[in-house]
């Protein structure tokens, strides 16, 4: 099994003296651990290696990052970077993070809600934790060969398609079923499944573009971007994508035609195929793409995920 590589990046909090050092992919399973000192951090062997530096004071290790509070012998601008490469080298090592103990098989406390979106045939399970790094679709079971909680989802008969977000799941059904026969079901089944602290997806899942002409012309969108698009990207990532994530859903750029000016963007989870998603691209993003952009935007067109 080829694993991806991990890449760790410096942000900083709110606190002056903690800095977090954030991973492109999970390194623990759903579970957080707080650190005071090395004899505590026993069970974490990445923990303990940073408690070697002596300006370590506390480390919190969370679902993909690790925090880090310092004594204030040093300033973190100097030392951040080797920090980073040294949590880096570690997660690239194949090395555990977390050695196997009871202590990491004990149940988490897990919450699930279900929330309505525009699109009826789409309800959005939330859950009290982050699911996934970056937005995943499956829209049968055969996509979902490396994604163990879509794999469980699909078994359901009712399950159509899954789009995964952030900390939240959104299920299309069949429409031969009314979601009050299945609603409970479906949030107990998720609340449990975080409990045991099972896999989202599995270590080698690698998120593949699709497979359709408009998937290569995704791919081909993100090179070599003229101003235009790069502004056209700002404003949906600024304020469409968080107003649609709240609905279930993602929108994602495609493509803009100079000579049209037409812009194709990607419709998934719960704007894919909703009834009300070409109201809300004509009135809504059209609108404000030509009002921002002025003369560069004459329309909006969608291609459903």
């Amino acid at each position: 099994m080829t694993m991806s590589t991990f890449i760790v990046k410096p942000v900083a909090t709110s606190h002056e003296g903690i800095l977090k050092f954030e991973a492109n992919q999970f390194i623990t399973q759903h579970i957080s651990y707080e650190f005071e000192n090395i004899e505590e951090a026993k069970i974490s062997p990445l923990a303990q290696q940073l408690f070697h530096l002596p300006f370590v004071k506390q480390v919190f290790i969370a679902q993909n990052f690790v925090a880090i509070n310092k004594y204030d012998i040093v300033a973190w601008e100097d030392v951040q970077d080797e920090v980073a490469k040294e949590i880096e080298a570690y997660l690239n090592s194949g090395a555990p993070v977390i050695e196997a103990t009871d202590t990491t098989t004990k149940k988490v406390p897990a919450t699930v809600y279900a929330e309505s979106t525009p699109n009826p045939g789409v309800l959005k399970f939330v859950a009290n934790k982050k699911l996934v790094l970056n937005t995943v679709e499956f829209k049968n079971i055969d996509e979902a060969k490396d994604a163990p909680l879509a794999m469980e989802l699909f078994k359901f008969p009712f399950v159509k398609e899954i789009f995964m977000d952030d900390n939240y799941v959104s299920i299309t059904k069949f429409d031969y079923i009314e979601w009050n026969d299945i609603t409970q079901e479906i949030r107990e089944f998720i609340r449990v499944y975080l409990e045991d602290a099972k896999p989202i997806l599995a270590h080698n899942f690698q998120k593949e573009q699709s497979k359709t002409p408009e998937g290569d012309q995704a791919i081909a969108a993100t090179e070599n971007l003229d101003e235009t698009s790069q502004l056209i990207i700002g404003i949906i990532d600024e304020y469409v994508k968080p107003a649609v994530a709240s609905d279930g859903g993602n929108i994602q750029f495609i493509s803009y035609e100079k000579e049209t000016k037409k812009v194709d963007v990607l419709l998934q989870g719960a704007c894919s195929g909703c009834p009300s998603s070409t109201i809300t691209l004509k009135n809504g993003i059209e609108n404000m793409l030509k009002e921002m952009l002025p003369g560069k935007v004459a329309s909006v067109e969608a291609i459903n995920g």
